[in-house]
């Protein structure tokens, strides 16, 4: 692959990837202040000491979103990381192994995706202790499902290819075959479901503290953000939008990129041979 082969669409959703990764890495070096650090009266408009104005507290809103970006794309980085790990595991050994550790695996997951998602979460949230760690888990383990039905469907089409035959033929074990065999040969497919389930962990991950059960205050995160400075748009107030417009355009730029990677391959057999 030639970069200018790269069209100009995906170039900029890697150019805004690249933007928030490196306001969350160097948060604490670029932000002008603190992240609950009050510096001014609520909701100041944007001018020459602050860029975008204050929130509902009087935090510079650049700052916050600067930090805010740090604990967004930790969050719902490890969940689809978390999430990836657990559906692709799981769906190709069920792909590899079939019979009843297929279908009990298979049915459990269409168990799982039955129930809506957000009301599971909300449920399981509102119950155990508000913590990072567990928020994440939940994430993973819903956004999982989704991996699993699509990690299926790949690994179901290579299992039937010769080279897999001939390791099993081999004596290859169950392990050797997902990790040597099956996974080189769905990467493709799965590095752009893989970006796609990023920009979901991102959005639910929003809805989830707008709702109140995700990042809790005073830690800044983007949905917190929207949530915290909602009643200020009745006053013509665009605190809650600004934080809003970045979720909206880190998940398109996200989509950019994903379709640029759907279209380098023509099937769901993207593996070794894509160059």
């Amino acid at each position: 692959m030639r970069l200018r082969e790269i069209p100009i669409t995906a170039w900029i959703g890697i150019f805004g990837i690249l933007l928030v990764f490196f306001c969350a890495i160097f948060a604490p070096l670029i932000a002008p202040h603190g992240e609950r650090e009050i510096v001014g009266d609520i909701w100041v408009a944007a001018n020459d000491q602050f860029l975008l104005g204050t929130d509902n507290l009087g935090r510079d809103l650049l700052s916050r979103l600067i930090f805010g970006a740090r604990t967004t794309l930790f969050v719902a980085l490890a969940a689809s990381v978390l999430s990836f790990s657990i559906g692709i595991f799981l769906s190709f050994t069920a792909a590899v192994s079939r019979g009843i550790i297929d279908q009990t695996l298979s049915r459990f997951n269409d168990l799982m995706m039955s129930i809506p998602t957000l009301i599971f979460a909300l449920v399981v949230l509102a119950v155990l202790p508000q913590s990072l760690w567990i928020l994440i888990v939940v994430m993973a383990v819903l956004d999982s499902t989704r991996v699993y039905r699509l990690g299926r469907a790949v690994a179901l089409d290579v299992a039937v290819m010769e080279f897999v035959e001939a390791a099993k033929l081999r004596g290859e074990g169950k392990m050797w075959i997902i990790f040597r065999e099956i996974l080189p040969n769905t990467l493709t497919p799965l590095l752009a479901e893989f970006g796609l389930r990023f920009a979901f962990s991102i959005l639910f991950l929003s809805t989830l503290s707008f709702l109140g059960l995700g990042i809790q205050p005073p830690a800044a995160d983007w949905g917190g953000m929207v949530k915290d400075n909602k009643d200020g748009i009745i006053f013509g107030i665009s605190a809650a939008l600004i934080p809003g417009g970045a979720i909206a355009a880190l998940a398109i730029c996200v989509n950019m990129v994903v379709d640029w990677l759907l279209k380098r391959t023509s099937s769901l057999k993207g593996g070794r041979g894509d160059g």
